[in-house]
């Protein structure tokens, strides 16, 4: 692989000069810089990633690190809408964003997420939907570029989270004030998020004094219509089944939906159902969702501000962790049964 040497010598430059041209130095011509950028792509050179940590000016670029399990993309509305909101919020204070891609390569070198951000010379990186135990996350979470994640806590490190624990006990109280005291839970795969709102689910049940049997707990997936499915269809054919079942979120309820509507059941006439997360699609619905609302909005536009203020005023910078309050979205898909 060609060093920097090797492209002052191709160029005909001081190595001084090619360093300057490729860290995109104001004192070298834009003439000198494409020259040195289209030796550096022949020679194959990809700069050391040590190297481009040392930058000496702000890109105004972030980078944004978002891949969820169901490879859904931003077609999942509840990151979609708080990416959204970072996106907005960074570009009033005059920052663009770029995805980092996972797959991005240099002259056949693939590239760790760590890599990739020195590649690009992000000032910063926003985090969300990972697997935050992954290697090549943590390598990016433990290095010197300012990180904010979304719904997960690093220690010394600044996330934004919905108040799940909040959310969930607002929901379960709500279901309890209608009546309902066989409450069954379809829940999301273990994350941060999921083992909040499951602790949250049982330990709100507790204090009311309603048992949650084993079998009321069964392991779905966020957003996968399929497995709640199924899981739904388990729970119908309990003996004593559940009379409201929480789904993972509003996307994978309508699995749930499907299931019920299969056995000859009406919502919520014979079953009542909540969903999470308080997506459009909710309340267009019929019967509308009886769901907590994300305040996605908020939770980008914080991400994005704590994230410039890390990058413009580090000595003076708190990390923190910020929790942003939903709302519970009434709906009418849970019954009121306090008369039976």
């Amino acid at each position: 692989m060609s060093t920097i040497k090797d492209i002052a010598s191709k160029c005909g430059l001081s190595v001084s000069t090619v360093s300057k041209a490729l860290n995109s130095y104001s004192d070298v011509s834009e003439a000198t810089r494409q020259k040195v950028l289209r030796v550096a792509e022949s020679c194959g050179y990809f700069p050391n990633s040590f190297a481009r940590a040392l930058k000496v000016s702000h890109t105004r670029n972030l980078g944004v690190l978002f891949s969820d399990e169901a490879r859904s993309g931003l077609k999942q509305e509840y990151f979609a809408a708080v990416l959204d909101a970072f996106k907005t919020e960074a570009e009033k204070q005059s920052y663009d964003i770029t995805f980092i891609n996972h797959n991005m390569t240099v002259r056949n070198h693939p590239m760790t997420y760590l890599e990739h951000c020195r590649y690009r010379n992000f000032d910063g990186v926003c985090i969300a939907c990972v697997d935050f135990q992954q290697p090549e996350v943590l390598e990016l979470i433990n290095s010197n570029i300012p990180v904010v994640t979304i719904d997960h806590i690093f220690n010394n490190h600044t996330s934004i989270n919905s108040a799940n624990v909040a959310g969930m006990k607002d929901l379960v109280r709500y279901i309890y004030q209608m009546g309902h005291r066989k409450i069954a839970y379809v829940h999301g795969k273990k994350s941060a998020v999921t083992e909040q709102r499951i602790t949250s689910f049982c330990r709100t049940l507790r204090d009311l004094n309603v048992e949650v049997p084993k079998e009321y707990l069964e392991l779905s997936a966020y957003r996968d219509l399929q497995t709640t499915k199924s899981c739904v269809m388990n729970l119908l054919r309990l003996p004593n089944p559940p009379t409201c079942i929480l789904m993972p979120d509003d996307y994978a309820a309508l699995g749930g939906i499907e299931a019920i509507e299969s056995c000859g059941l009406k919502i919520p006439e014979n079953i009542s159902i909540a969903g999470y997360d308080g997506i459009p699609l909710s309340q267009m619905l019929r019967p509308q969702l009886t769901t907590i609302r994300q305040d996605t909005e908020k939770m980008g536009r914080e991400a994005a501000r704590m994230l410039i203020e890390q990058i413009e005023d580090p000595l003076t910078t708190i990390m923190e962790n910020i929790t942003v309050k939903g709302e519970l979205i009434e709906g009418k898909s849970v019954a009121n049964i306090t008369g039976k």
